[in-house]
């Protein structure tokens, strides 16, 4: 009796259950939502150029599949509403007016119809964007959108927490208004050519009212009416700022570069942009460094062997003076480095040679002297230096022919001298420039296995002896030999020798 009891507790139990918890359905789109979405899909065409193909197959949206199927559709699990739609990179072509369908998707939470060819002035005053306000991510980037930003805009979708409107046609001054997005934590304005502008009191208004901001970027938007004590008040959240070809001008303030949770910080191409790297209290997890091309002074500080986390500088094309600190030993993660085009002077940092990540090492166009070092064992993964144009002194050592990934070496317009070593293990390089040194003797046989030369430029040096034509033969693939102005050098192609052809050779 009381087995029999139990079983039929379970089975009161099971029935209520079920009973209460809805079966899936099998067609959770609701059709007024399909609907638009299919008339959506008619108002725009697929046409991918050659070697592209859609991320998104929008073509293969039809009536008889339920919508929340389809590609780049999400729903609500138990409302059926649409709420993300993800066209990018899809080859979309055509226009996209302020009114159109989508404007029936009212709980839409994110849209992305990034890197396509779509049209239209969309932000006017009556987009049916403006409907969506639940709205949290909008991606409209690299498409060919026109038209000034409405202050609609960020009076109707304040829940938006991304949005991204760069490399579109969009221009004009952008609305103070933007300090309603409270929420957003990453902001893209960026454009093809400073057609899109901040006034300093709009940007004012940015930094102090989007304090969640992450990430920043507003590149080659015009900020020559922006004054530099707003960046004081920029979000303490803030990881990624960048603001290159801005027309910023004026003393940056170094306390941005001290902001606590910096990883990216891009301001190149301001060229009226002055100010000093900070002597101490760097972002200690600062990334990624580009003011290239501005107007920076003073040196290099020795508190930069503090970034234990960067991946790449680039100082180049600043008023920077004096000595590169040697500080270079624990920046492991570094890979690229350029402090070209500055006047930097004094000898050439030794740790510098010890980076076992960099690939690209870009020293040229200072005053730096002195050696260059006997022996480096690392540097296996350069496939950039950049020495040339400096006062660099000493022979050629041979371990520069040895590099594994380097296939282009420049070290012309400098001091060295004379002979230049053997090569123990020839690598794979391609061009190898030694113009205007002070180069002397004869060159070495083993100069002659570097059998992958495109390019071999030694004129303006005192090199001397004969270059015979069984010497060159090896390298088959040489397209251009100047040894000029080197007096007491020739060239043979007499005696025994055999007659080789070099078809691109250019001398």
């Amino acid at each position: 009796m009381g087995s029999l009891c139990l079983v039929l507790v379970i089975l009161q139990l099971s029935w209520s259950l079920s009973s209460t918890v809805a079966p899936p359905s099998s067609h959770l789109c609701l059709p007024h939502q399909r609907d638009a979405l299919l008339h959506f899909k008619t108002t725009i065409s697929v046409d991918c150029f050659r070697d592209s193909y859609p991320k998104i197959d929008i073509e293969s949206w039809n009536k008889s599949i339920d919508c929340c199927s389809w590609e780049g559709v999400e729903c609500d699990n138990v409302t059926g509403h649409v709420i993300g739609i993800d066209l990018s990179h899809s080859c979309l072509v055509g226009s996209l007016f302020a009114n159109n369908s989508l404007s029936q998707l009212h709980n839409l939470q994110w849209l992305d119809l990034s890197s396509n060819n779509l049209e239209g002035f969309l932000l006017e005053n009556t987009s049916s964007l403006f409907h969506f306000h639940g709205l949290r991510r909008l991606n409209l980037a690299d498409n060919a959108f026109d038209g000034a930003i409405s202050t609609e805009l960020f009076i109707q979708l304040v829940s938006l927490t991304h949005l991204n409107l760069s490399s579109n046609g969009f221009y004009g001054l952008i609305p103070h208004n933007i300090n309603l997005l409270s929420s957003l934590v990453s902001l893209d304005l960026s454009s093809y050519g400073l057609d899109l502008r901040f006034d300093s009191q709009g940007f004012d208004m940015l930094a102090r009212n989007l304090t969640k901001l992450r990430n920043l970027v507003l590149d080659t938007v015009d900020m020559s009416d922006v004054a530099l004590t707003p960046f004081l008040n920029l979000s303490s959240s803030l990881e990624h700022l960048s603001l290159s070809g801005c027309k910023l001008h004026g003393e940056f303030p170094t306390q941005v570069f001290q902001l606590p949770n910096l990883k990216v910080l891009y301001l190149s191409e301001n060229e009226s942009l002055t100010g000093f790297l900070p002597n101490t209290s760097w972002s200690s997890g600062l990334e990624l460094l580009d003011p290239s091309n501005c107007g920076f002074r003073g040196s290099i500080p020795a508190s930069f062997g503090n970034l234990t986390q960067i991946i790449s500088v680039d100082l180049s094309g600043n008023s920077l003076e004096g000595q590169i600190p040697d500080v270079f030993g624990n920046l492991r993660k570094l890979t690229f480095l350029s402090f070209s085009s500055c006047s930097l002077s004094g000898p050439l940092p030794i740790t510098i040679f010890n980076l076992t990540k960099i690939t690209r090492l870009d020293l040229s166009s200072n005053h730096l002297e002195g050696p260059l070092p006997n022996h480096v064992s690392e540097l296996q993964l350069l496939e950039e230096l950049g020495l040339s144009n400096n006062s660099i002194s000493g022979v050629v050592p041979s371990w520069l022919f040895t590099l594994p990934s380097l296939p282009r070496l420049d070290l012309s317009y400098n001091k060295l001298v004379g002979p230049i070593d053997r090569i123990q293990k020839p690598s794979s390089i391609q061009e190898v420039h030694l113009r205007y040194n002070n180069i002397g003797g004869p060159i070495p046989d083993s100069f002659f296995d570097l059998v992958n030369l495109t390019w071999l430029d030694l004129s303006s040096n005192n090199l001397s002896g004969v270059i015979k034509s069984d010497m060159l033969s090896k390298l088959t693939s040489l397209e251009v030999l100047d040894v000029s102005n080197n007096s007491l050098l020739s060239l043979s192609t007499s005696g025994n020798d055999v007659n080789y052809s070099f078809p691109q050779l250019t001398m």
